[in-house]
C-alpha cells in the first residue's frame, strides 16, 4: 500500500525526481542516470500501472489522491501530497489533473524483438519534436500497427510530453532504437517487409497505389526540418507520396504518419 507523505518544502530531497520537468535537457540526463521515466495525469498515470510499469513514487494533489488510491494501494512506494501550487513551483510547469508518477524504465527491447511477428511496422528517423513522437505513437495504435521502430536520434518516447500527447500508447506499443541505423533497410528487408519511404519526391508513387494488403509492411518517416536522408528513400522498396491540394506542399509529420496509417491499416480478413 502507498505511504501517504504530506510535504510542505519543494527543497525536500524525496522529490528530486519531479524537479525542473520543463527543461528537456536536464529530465534527460536525470532519467537517463537514475533509469526512471514520468507519467502525467491520472489516465496515464492508471494506464502506465496497468500495463506493469513499476512505480518509484508518485506526487500528488490532495483532490487526486482517491481517485488512483485503488492502484496505489497495490504498491509500496511513497506517495508524496503537495498543494497544487507547490506542484507548479517544483515541476516549472501547471500539472493537469494534479498526479505524477516516476516509474522504473524497462529494459529496452531489440529491433527483432520488435520485428517478430509484426505485419505493420512505422520507423521514424531522426524526429527530436516528443510532441511529434507522442502523436505518431497513438496513430500507430490507433490503426492497428505493431510496432515502432526508432533512429538512435530520435526523440524518446518516454519523456514525459510524449507519453502524455501519446495518451499513453507508448505503454502498449512495442518499440525499439535501431543502433546501426545504415543498415537497418536490410533488416527491414531481410523480415520480409516492403518499405515505404514517405517522402515529397516527384518520382514518389501516390499513397493510393501502395498495396494495403501486403503481408508486411513499414511506412519510414523522416525528420521534422529535412524530411528522409536520401540513403532510406533511395534503399526503400517505395518513395511514396500523400496526394493532396496544389497549393499545399506538405504535412505535419505526425500527421502524414496518421494518413499512411490509417490507409495501410491491417483490413478485418488479414489474419
Amino acid at each position: 500500500m502507498a505511504e501517504l507523505t504530506h510535504v510542505d518544502d519543494v527543497t525536500d530531497p524525496r522529490l528530486r525526481d519531479y524537479v525542473d520537468l520543463r527543461d528537456v535537457q536536464l529530465r534527460r540526463a536525470m532519467e537517463g542516470e537514475r533509469g526512471i521515466f514520468l507519467a502525467e495525469g491520472e489516465k496515464v498515470v492508471r494506464r502506465a500501472l496497468e500495463a506493469g510499469h513499476r512505480p518509484r513514487s508518485f506526487l500528488m494533489a490532495p483532490r487526486w489522491v482517491d481517485g488512483l488510491r485503488d492502484l496505489m494501494d497495490t504498491h509500496d512506494v511513497p506517495c508524496f501530497v503537495l498543494d497544487e501550487a507547490a506542484i507548479e513551483q517544483l515541476t516549472g510547469f501547471h500539472v493537469h489533473r494534479g498526479a505524477l508518477a516516476a516509474l522504473e524504465r524497462p529494459e529496452p527491447r531489440s529491433p527483432a524483438e520488435v520485428l517478430r511477428g509484426a505485419r505493420r511496422v512505422v520507423v521514424l528517423e531522426d524526429l527530436t519534436d516528443h510532441t511529434n513522437v507522442g502523436a505518431v505513437f497513438r496513430s500507430v495504435a490507433a490503426f492497428g500497427f505493431d510496432a515502432v521502430l526508432l533512429s538512435p536520434r530520435c526523440a524518446d518516447p518516454l519523456y514525459r510530453r510524449a507519453i502524455k500527447v501519446s495518451m499513453g500508447t507508448v505503454f502498449r506499443l512495442p518499440y525499439a532504437r535501431i543502433e546501426d541505423w545504415y543498415s537497418a533497410p536490410s533488416l527491414l528487408r531481410d523480415g520480409g517487409f516492403t518499405t515505404c519511404a514517405m517522402t515529397l519526391s516527384e518520382d514518389a508513387v501516390s499513397l493510393d497505389e501502395v498495396d494495403a494488403t501486403a503481408a508486411r509492411l513499414a511506412v519510414v518517416l523522416g525528420s521534422e526540418g529535412h524530411g528522409l536522408t536520401e540513403h532510406w528513400q533511395r534503399e526503400s522498396d517505395l518513395r511514396v507520396r500523400i496526394p493532396m491540394a496544389a497549393d499545399i506542399d506538405s504535412l505535419n509529420v505526425a500527421a502524414s504518419a496518421a494518413v499512411a496509417c490509417w490507409h495501410l491499416r491491417p483490413r478485418n480478413d488479414e489474419s
